[in-house]
C-alpha cells in the first residue's frame, strides 16, 4: 500500500477535534483508507499526498458538470461581488431559479428552497401531511431520503438471510433514534404491487404520502418498472394520498426533467438537491400550487423557512447550472460518456468471465455482479457484492475513485469526456485480475 504520511498526520490531528476524525461519518473509511482532498478540478481530485484520482463518486452526485467549472464559479463570484451573499429578504433570483426549474419540469407549479436533500424531503412530507390532514408515510425499501429520525428506519438487508423465508427486519440506522419516530412510517418493497395494496388496505385512510426514488441512488440505481410507477400514481389518486418523488440524486442528472421525464409519470411533490448547483449547497421542493399553498401563516398553515434558505451563493450557482443543463448538450455528453465507460467495464468483466449487469441511466449507473438485474433492495443481496468491493478497492489504489459499496452508483460528469479511456480499461483489467486472485 502506498504510504500516506500527510493523510496520516491530518487524520491524527482530526481525531482530536471530531468524532471519527471526520465532519461526516461516511467520510471515514478507516485509518488506512480515509481520504483527505487537497484540490479538485474537472473529473479529478488530488489528495494531500499528491495522488490524483479520476473521480466517479463526485461527492455522491452533486458534481454534474465538473469540479471548479468556471461557468458556475464565475457566476457565484459575480453574485458575491455585485449583490452579496444573504440578507434575510427576497431577491429577484428566487423566482428566476424557479422559472428555470419549471421550464424543464412540468409538474412544478410552485416551489420553496432548502439547503440539503434532507431539508427538502422534510419540507415535502410536512407539506403533504398539512395538506391531506393524514399522518402516515410509505417509503420504499432501498430508498434514501435524508438523515432525520423518521427516514432513518431501514430494512436490515445486510444481516438478512434470503433463504430464511422471512423479510428483512426494520431497524434504526444507528443510535439516538427514538422508537416513536417510526410510529407513522410504513415500508414496502420496490416493484411489489401486492405490498402496496396490503398497506393501503390496512392503513390507507391515514396515508398522507408515498415517498420514492424511482431510480435508487443509494441502491445501485435499481429502478422502478413503468407499471409500478403507474400503480403508485393510481393508488395515491384513489386514496387521496400524495405521491412524493425524491429526485435529490436524479433531478437534472438523468434527464433535464429528471426521472419523471423518463417515466412520463409525475408527482404531486418533488424534492431536488445535488446536481441542481454543481456542488454548491442548494435544494428545493415543489409541486402542485394547491398543495404548496398550504405553506402559510395561520392555525392550519404549514411552516417552512430557514436562515440560509435561498441564499445568493446557492441561487446563483443553481441559476448558472440549470441554465447550462437546459441550454447546452451537457447531459447528452454525460450520457454518451457513461455508456462508453459501461462498455469498457463490460469488456473487462467478459474477459474474466465475470457475470454482470448494469442498472439505471448512463449518468448514474449501478454495477451488479451476478446474473440478475435486481428488482428491489432484497434482490441486491443475491449479487456478488464482496467481489465488487475488492474490485473497487483495487481501482482506488490505482487512481480511480468510487464508493467501494456496490449500492452506490458510478456518477458521471461532463468533464469525464476528456479522460483517458484506454487507461481506464487497463486499470480496470488489473483491478479485476487482482480481485479474482485474492
Amino acid at each position: 500500500m502506498t504510504a500516506k504520511p500527510n493523510r496520516d498526520a491530518l487524520l491524527a490531528t482530526a481525531h482530536t477535534h471530531m468524532p471519527m476524525g471526520v465532519a461526516d461519518s461516511y467520510r471515514y473509511w478507516g485509518d488506512e483508507n480515509t481520504v483527505f482532498v487537497k484540490s479538485m478540478k474537472g473529473c479529478t481530485i488530488t489528495d494531500e499526498d499528491g495522488q490524483t484520482f479520476v473521480d466517479f463518486r463526485l461527492a455522491y452526485g452533486p458534481i454534474i458538470l465538473g469540479y471548479r467549472d468556471e461557468r458556475i464559479d464565475n457566476a457565484v463570484i459575480s453574485s458575491i461581488q455585485n449583490i452579496g451573499t444573504m440578507t434575510g429578504f427576497s431577491t429577484r433570483m428566487d423566482s428566476e431559479v424557479i422559472e428555470l426549474v419549471k421550464s424543464m419540469c412540468p409538474q412544478i407549479e410552485k416551489m420553496r428552497f432548502a439547503n440539503s436533500g434532507t431539508e427538502a424531503v422534510l419540507g415535502a412530507i410536512r407539506t403533504a401531511r398539512g395538506y391531506t390532514g393524514k399522518n402516515k408515510v410509505v417509503v420504499v425499501e432501498g430508498g434514501f431520503h435524508g438523515l432525520y429520525d423518521e427516514m432513518m428506519w431501514k430494512p436490515d438487508v445486510d444481516s438478512w438471510d434470503p433463504e430464511s423465508g422471512t423479510i428483512p427486519e426494520i431497524k434504526s440506522f444507528g443510535g439516538g433514534i427514538p422508537e416513536a419516530s417510526r410510529e407513522h412510517l410504513e415500508t414496502v418493497s420496490l416493484n411489489d404491487a401486492d405490498a402496496l395494496d396490503e398497506v393501503f388496505a390496512r392503513v390507507g385512510d391515514d396515508i398522507a404520502a408515498i415517498v420514492i426514488e424511482p431510480i435508487m441512488g443509494n441502491c445501485g440505481s435499481i429502478a422502478s418498472t413503468q407499471e409500478y410507477m403507474q400503480k403508485l400514481r393510481d393508488i395515491c389518486d384513489q386514496h387521496g394520498s400524495l405521491l412524493i418523488i425524491d429526485e435529490v440524486k436524479t433531478g437534472f442528472r438523468v434527464a433535464k426533467g429528471g426521472a419523471q421525464e423518463l417515466y412520463g409519470i409525475y408527482a404531486d411533490l418533488t424534492t431536488y438537491a445535488k446536481a441542481m448547483g454543481n456542488g454548491y449547497p442548494v435544494a428545493a421542493f415543489g409541486g402542485k400550487a394547491a398543495i404548496m399553498d398550504k405553506i402559510s401563516f395561520g392555525k392550519d398553515g404549514v411552516t417552512h423557512g430557514g436562515t440560509y434558505t435561498a441564499n445568493l451563493i446557492a441561487l446563483s450557482a443553481a441559476k448558472a447550472t440549470l441554465t447550462t443543463l437546459r441550454d447546452t448538450d451537457a447531459l447528452d455528453s454525460i450520457n454518451a460518456t457513461g455508456k462508453k465507460i459501461q462498455g469498457i467495464l463490460a469488456k473487462v468483466f467478459d474477459k474474466f468471465g465475470v457475470e454482470h449487469r448494469f442498472a439505471g441511466p448512463d449518468s448514474m449507473f449501478g454495477i451488479h455482479l451476478g446474473t440478475i438485474v435486481p428488482q428491489n433492495y432484497r434482490d441486491w443481496k443475491q449479487t456478488n457484492s464482496d467481489l465488487y468491493t475488492e474490485f473497487a478497492h483495487n481501482l482506488i489504489k490505482q487512481g480511480v475513485m468510487l464508493e467501494p459499496d456496490s449500492r452506490e452508483p458510478w456518477f458521471i460528469c461532463e468533464a469525464h469526456k476528456n479522460m483517458d479511456f484506454d487507461w481506464l480499461e487497463q486499470v480496470a483489467n488489473d483491478a479485476m485480475q487482482q480481485a479474482l486472485q485474492s
